[in-house]
């Protein structure tokens, strides 16, 4: 499990293009899931490029501290399960 931002975004950078399922904390006991692909990642943030069948909106990001405090888990489908957060 990365255990710095740099890390983080190291592990990411790797598997840009790749299908992920983003779950992030939105209340006490609610979760939001969402599927799309990784498209960038900068300097504080990555991009996920949603789903338009199961999304309104086109694409969301993320912060590498949402990761790292667990407030955002992230999955990557396409390969074995594998969980930063």
């Amino acid at each position: 499990m990365p255990i710095t931002l740099g890390s983080i975004k190291e592990s990411l950078d790797c598997r840009l293009g790749k299908k992920i399922m983003v779950t992030a904390q939105t209340g006490r006991k609610r979760k939001t899931e969402r599927k799309g692909i990784l498209r960038d990642t900068y300097h504080s943030v990555f991009v996920v490029e949603l789903d338009q069948e199961e999304n309104a909106f086109e694409r969301v990001s993320y912060s590498y501290t949402d990761v790292l405090t667990h407030a955002v888990e992230v999955e990557f489908l396409d390969e074995e399960v594998m969980q930063y957060a």
